[in-house]
């Protein structure tokens, strides 16, 4: 006996040695929990004595400006949740009826505009909502106004540039989750008689709803740090919690308060979290526990039933009229091409903007020329930010791939304790407001000397892109044979030759889409460089920002035509990799 355990001992640390993760964890505590912990404690210090205070949380409760910004974040936000899984539930619903290899295709569509930078978005949404914009020349030219409607610098501007950035994330958290369920429970509940809107109220969306409310859990965590989309699109009347964070850093230089800022950000992103654990679980975003509720909540549940049997006697007179299309509830009509056209048309209005022979954003150009891409190309400004945003997203590329790999490898087989507590930290990046990320990265580098240099951009793009790299392996990992590996061991392989000749070649199309998330991920990166960047180090997006705020102009437009040319290449290589896999 005690000779097969020492024989099963050292086989089963060779499958997944948690000490592989050791690499990932280190970086994360060092510019992650060690600046998130130091910027929390300046919120109840005092920046001049150091010692401990309470002042500036009393000023948050007695100043009326920031009670007013926090609704606003708060409104916006709620709003940019609900909007975004109320749009992005029929897509999703769509695209989970189709085959696998047409939904990959089509799914395509929805990773385009998710990927691409919220800055490009943000432009194109300029160019189409402004008074002389796209929108406003068509409704003048029909007929249909006779003024331009004020569409930008408003709340309505805000919620749809945010609501067109977050969908993409909305639907492709509800995708996986309708695809795990069985179409064979709707079809059952039609040959006892279930009506369409029964099948899918009491049958269908019951089940799809964890990935719904997860959608809107990160909807909604991800919009309360959002900054670009208001800073451009919204007025004074729109300024949100992030913005106010910037302007204590880089303006005011109030650390202390802005720290306290950042601390309300995560408090709020950590309760949002806690709660939909308490009414789902967390394990539900995946999908697998989608068919069931925690006992705890039978108040939830039964409330909930009343509302679905309400919905599907409300929706039974429309049962005759809606074209049959499935056995979850119906057909949708057009509404799904309409969807993708709202996510993808704002970024093809760029490219004629692009190539206008105008000196100003006109549409339709009046003519059609090079000149915009010709003065990007002998700007030693805009070439300088455009090399090193490609040679931080490649070193940021390979060390978030590494890192999170060795980390996915580690916690694939793992029985350890620490699996738990790590692997939480390793998706922290992904919960915690980027801003307050920034903030807590400049306080640390600046005392380092860490800010204007590459190798502080490569950090904290790392820590940004380590969470992608872990997912996408990770997943490719929970269908790995590992009986392949102790066939190997069993014939004298040793562990670097098994990880060479098989696990390595066998994740490889797993390895490569990862480390294409985290080039993409790096090269769109705006809040990170904003304050590592120092103003010296600028990157493409960094710039595009600067240029931004200046002034409107169709250098811009050719930019975000490189921009986008580059991350739809990469999504399309990643595609292929994972159909080659």
């Amino acid at each position: 006996m005690r000779t097969a355990q020492n024989l099963a001992s050292p086989k089963q640390f060779r499958l997944g040695p948690i000490w592989l993760a050791l690499p990932a964890v280190a970086l994360l505590a060092i510019f992650f929990l060690f600046p998130m912990a130091r910027l929390f404690l300046l919120g109840v210090q005092d920046q001049a004595t150091g010692t401990f205070t309470s002042e500036h949380y009393a000023r948050v409760l007695d100043t009326p400006v920031y009670w007013r910004i926090l609704v606003i974040t708060f409104r916006i936000a709620i709003l940019t949740a609900l909007f975004s899984v109320l749009l992005g539930y029929p897509l999703a619903l769509w695209l989970s009826r189709m085959k696998k290899g047409r939904q990959a295709t089509v799914a395509l569509l929805v990773l385009l505009p998710f990927w691409t930078s919220y800055l490009v978005k943000t432009f194109a949404w300029m160019i189409l909502l402004g008074n002389r914009g796209v929108l406003n020349t068509l409704f003048m030219d029909v007929g249909l106004i006779d003024r331009p409607l004020r569409l930008m610098y408003n709340e309505l501007g805000v919620i749809i540039g945010m609501v067109h950035a977050m969908m993409p994330l909305a639907v492709l958290t509800m995708l996986p989750v309708m695809n795990g369920i069985d179409q064979r429970l709707s079809l059952a509940a039609g040959t006892m008689g279930a009506s369409r809107s029964q099948r899918f109220w009491l049958v269908y969306f019951p089940l799809s709803a964890p990935g719904a409310a997860a959608a809107g859990l990160l909807t909604f965590i991800t919009s309360l740090g959002f900054f670009i989309v208001p800073a451009f699109l919204g007025g004074r009347g729109q300024t949100m919690l992030a913005q106010a964070i910037i302007t204590q850093v880089q303006e005011l230089v109030n650390w202390s308060f802005a720290a306290v800022l950042a601390s309300l950000l995560v408090v709020t992103a950590l309760a949002s979290i806690w709660i939909y654990n308490r009414l789902f679980g967390l394990s539900a975003i995946s999908g697998r526990e989608s068919n069931t509720l925690p006992n705890r909540n039978s108040v939830l549940r039964n409330s909930g039933r009343r509302v679905l049997r309400f919905m599907a006697w409300v929706s039974a007179p429309f049962d005759r009229i809606r074209p049959h299309s499935g056995a979850d509830g119906g057909g949708m009509g057009i509404y799904p091409l309409f969807a993708l056209a709202f996510l993808i048309a704002p970024l093809l209005i760029v490219f004629p903007i692009a190539f206008t022979s105008a000196t100003s954003l006109q549409f339709p150009p009046p003519g059609y020329s090079l000149r915009w891409f010709e003065q990007y190309l002998s700007s030693p400004v805009w070439l300088a930010a455009t090399v090193r945003s490609f040679g931080v997203a490649f070193a940021t590329a390979f060390c978030a791939t590494v890192l999170g790999g060795f980390a996915a490898l580690a916690l694939g087989r793992s029985r350890s304790l620490w699996k738990g507590p790590i692997f939480a930290l390793i998706l922290a990046p992904m919960v915690v407001p980027r801003i307050v990320v920034a903030v807590g990265l400049f306080y640390l580098m600046a005392q380092i000397g860490l800010v204007a240099t590459d190798l502080g951009l490569v950090i904290g793009h790392t820590l940004l892109a380590i969470p992608y790299c872990f997912i996408t392996i990770g997943a490719v990992l929970r269908s790995y044979d590992w009986r392949l590996n102790d066939a190997a061991e069993t014939l004298g392989a040793g562990r670097f030759t098994v990880m060479r000749r098989i696990t390595l070649p066998l994740l490889r199309g797993g390895i490569l889409s990862a480390a294409l998330f985290a080039f993409v991920t790096s090269f769109d990166e705006l809040t990170i460089a904003i304050f590592i960047s120092g103003g010296l180090k600028t990157t493409l997006p960094k710039q595009m920002w600067d240029d931004m705020f200046l002034q409107l102009n169709p250098t811009l437009a050719a930019v975000s035509v490189v921009v986008l040319v580059i991350v739809t290449l990469i999504l399309l290589i990643a595609q292929k990799m994972q159909k080659t896999r």
